[in-house]
């Protein structure tokens, strides 16, 4: 057995413990409490960390991996959300099969030495053809322990008929032959780019598969116009791609519309849900343990949205995990960082704060039983946080700026970045 040591350990559903320890034996916790000496055995390698924080393995609940080769976002901060999604349709265009695999790679990294050992990925087309790095287009990876756990979800898009049948075809061809290494699901992409026929026919399959799914949904004005008056940019938008179906979505659609239709998935991610209102917010607070919202703090706060209702949804119940998005609305893939930004604009309790980019991003994934928190029988997977040289609160050491991931635990094995 060995027994980590540090100034303070984050449990995740409960207060830190300063001058703590966590023992692990094999690839399981089997204990986590003050540290007292070798856990009371002498059989137990104790390996002080010294001034660090050990954190349950943060959880990256919603990334497009693919735009990781991205320097900057696309766009100006503010640029109007059909425009962003404009030049996102430009950039995937022209790219091969082998960028767009060197990107995930790349971005598979970024998350492990940001401390996150668990993403929920959206793949808008091949996932990578073998989960080991590439060293000859994107070099050896920074972590060991490479790759994080991923579940990728399969993006499904289809407004027309025909369209939305060949994605239904292709989402069968990827649950009968899904890529080797990592967890699965789909996507039905938004409300506005999913016909209902095709959500229905996704909702259908994670049942049957006992599969999440994962769905954009109230993010922006934009969408909301096109479902209750099927006009404006994203119409435009969609004409000027020869993609739109006035038939697709039914007049006067609401969001809720789409929620009841999720509810009866295995397990349900909303993606960003910036615009829910109070009855949407109820509905999915009443289903808390099947259905999740993934909050993206710093791509929300790039488009120069209305202030997200993180307070309101956390009030009522909802469960609400974190993600950072992509490069193409984000500066990095860093959750801590994401974790940062919430902590100096919010006055969330932190531990409340800590837990979405934990045990809620666990939950939200389906994995809350092995993952996202610190507790015998739990998985051993951590991140290792080193702080500040100073003395206070210790979710204040844990946001610091200063704060820097040292390293991640998985399976009890042990990598620094």
């Amino acid at each position: 057995m060995t027994e980590l040591r540090a100034r303070w350990v984050f449990p995740g559903d409960g207060p830190p413990l300063a001058d703590g320890a966590v023992g692990i034996d094999g690839s399981r916790i089997v204990a986590v409490g003050p540290y007292v000496g070798g856990n009371g055995s002498e059989a137990a390698e104790v390996v002080d960390l010294g001034n660090a924080a050990i954190l349950p393995g943060l959880v990256n609940a919603h990334t497009h991996l693919e735009f990781s080769d991205l320097t900057e976002p696309l766009g100006a901060p503010g640029l109007p959300f059909a425009d962003w999604i404009r030049s996102v349709v430009a950039y995937r265009r022209g790219r091969s099969d082998a960028e767009r695999h060197a990107a995930i790679r790349r971005g598979l990294d970024e998350c492990l030495r940001s401390g996150t050992v668990v993403i929920g990925e959206i793949a808008s087309g091949q996932w990578l053809p073998g989960i080991e790095p590439s060293a000859a287009v994107s070099g050896p990876p920074t972590v060991s322990l490479w790759p994080p756990q991923v579940t990728v979800f399969h993006e499904l898009l289809g407004l027309a008929g025909k369209r939305a049948e060949i994605a239904r075809d292709a989402a069968d061809q990827f649950l009968d032959n899904p890529p080797v290494g990592v967890r699965v699901g789909l996507s039905p992409h938004a409300s506005y780019s999913v016909r209902l026929e095709l959500l229905t026919a996704a909702v259908g399959l994670s049942r049957a598969r006992r599969l999440p799914l994962a769905m954009h949904l109230a993010e922006s004005p934009d969408e909301m116009r096109l479902l209750q008056r099927g006009d404006g940019p994203l119409r435009e938008l969609f004409i000027e791609l020869d993609v739109w179906d006035p038939s697709a979505i039914p007049s006067g659609a609401r969001t809720l519309d789409y929620l009841r239709l999720l509810a009866d998935a295995e397990r349900a991610l909303v993606i960003h849900g910036t615009l829910l209102d109070d009855d949407e917010i109820s509905f999915l607070a009443a289903r808390a343990e099947r259905m999740s919202v993934v909050y993206c703090p710093r791509t929300h706060a790039r488009f120069g949205f209305a202030p997200y209702p993180l307070e309101k949804l956390l009030t009522a119940g909802v469960t609400v995990a974190l993600g950072t998005d992509s490069r193409a609305s984000n500066p990095d893939l860093s959750l801590l960082d994401e974790l940062r930004f919430v902590a100096a604009r919010d006055t969330i309790d932190p531990q409340r704060l800590l837990r979405m980019a934990t045990l809620d991003g666990a939950k939200a994934l389906g994995l809350a039983d092995q993952l996202g928190g610190l507790a015998p029988g739990r998985a051993a997977d951590l991140t290792i946080v080193g702080l500040p040289p100073s003395d206070g609160d210790p979710y204040e050491h844990l946001f610091d700026p200063r704060s820097t991931v040292l390293g991640v635990i998985r399976g009890g094995q042990y990598s620094p970045v």
